[in-house]
């Protein structure tokens, strides 16, 4: 069976594929084309959309960081002229077309890309969906044939089932969206942790109230400063997460798993030295 540290090193390995979705212009560019009229128009839209035309409370809560009334500022209204299929579709367009361009050529169209898109395929396919609500979504899409394109969405399917486990993390450990993203902030030397780019703009009074909760956990101290306590939390969430993670990379022999992680290397280095831009 795979281990916490196989999932740790392959969500290392393949983030920065995903990321391209998110700060590289081909995707936004795409988005803004079908006439999406914002970043988060285009962002709600389609990462959305595999669950169906689902209400924004659903939304809210499969994507779990995000403050209330966020998602309802997007969903449905982000639908109502584009369909969710076309900004499906433009998203994988766009973060394709992103990869291709940061790889380049000889890499990009390499024999070592189609055996990493097909491996992450396999282990991104062979996932149960129990519980795994945004993972589940994205299982209902079709696997591009396109080997870039292919590795875009098998990482990204990937990056959802992470994701489903970490909501799961926090929820058990009893911490909220913002207060997750307190927690993320501290740990990166952000400080006051208040003023971090997810959360900066939020109602001073509902910061107040989470960095008040958390301090009454005993996760923070009175300027805001992780607790050994809440540095302690926030271990064993990333811990528990990774556990949580392991279940795709099960699919893969340990002969794979070796072969996938050599096969990535050079790609995720280039991606991570551009950005992911």
């Amino acid at each position: 069976m795979a281990t916490a540290r196989t999932a740790r090193r392959m969500f290392e390995l393949l983030e920065p594929i995903c990321l391209v979705t998110f700060f590289a212009d081909e995707c936004n560019e795409e988005l803004a084309a079908l006439g999406h009229r914002t970043y988060w128009d285009g962002y709600f839209a389609s990462r959305a959309a595999p669950l169906g035309r689902v209400a924004a409370q659903v939304v809210h809560a499969a994507f779990y960081s995000f403050a209330d009334g966020e998602a309802a500022r997007h969903i449905p209204s982000a639908w109502e002229t584009i369909p969710p299929e076309a900004s499906v579709a433009a998203r994988e367009r766009g973060s394709a077309a992103s990869i291709r361009r940061i790889l380049g050529d000889d890499l990009a169209r390499s024999p070592g890309l189609v055996r990493a898109a097909d491996l992450t395929t396999k282990a991104a396919t062979s996932a149960p969906t129990e519980g795994r609500v945004m993972y589940a979504g994205m299982r209902t899409l079709p696997v591009p044939a396109d080997p870039v394109a292919r590795l875009w969405h098998s990482a990204t399917m990937l990056r959802e089932h992470r994701g489903d486990g970490h909501v799961a993390a926090l929820v058990c450990h009893r911490i909220g969206g913002t207060g997750s993203h307190v927690l993320s902030a501290l740990e990166m030397g952000i400080h006051p942790p208040e003023s971090f780019g997810r959360i900066h703009h939020l109602p001073k009074k509902r910061l107040a109230e989470v960095m008040g909760g958390l301090r009454e956990r005993g996760l923070v101290d009175a300027d805001g400063r992780f607790t050994d306590a809440g540095r302690e939390t926030k271990r064993r969430i990333e811990e528990l997460t990774d556990e949580l993670a392991t279940p795709p990379y099960d699919a893969l022999s340990p002969a794979e798993l070796d072969e996938l992680v050599a096969e990535l290397e050079p790609i995720t280095a280039k991606l991570v030295a551009s950005g992911s831009r």
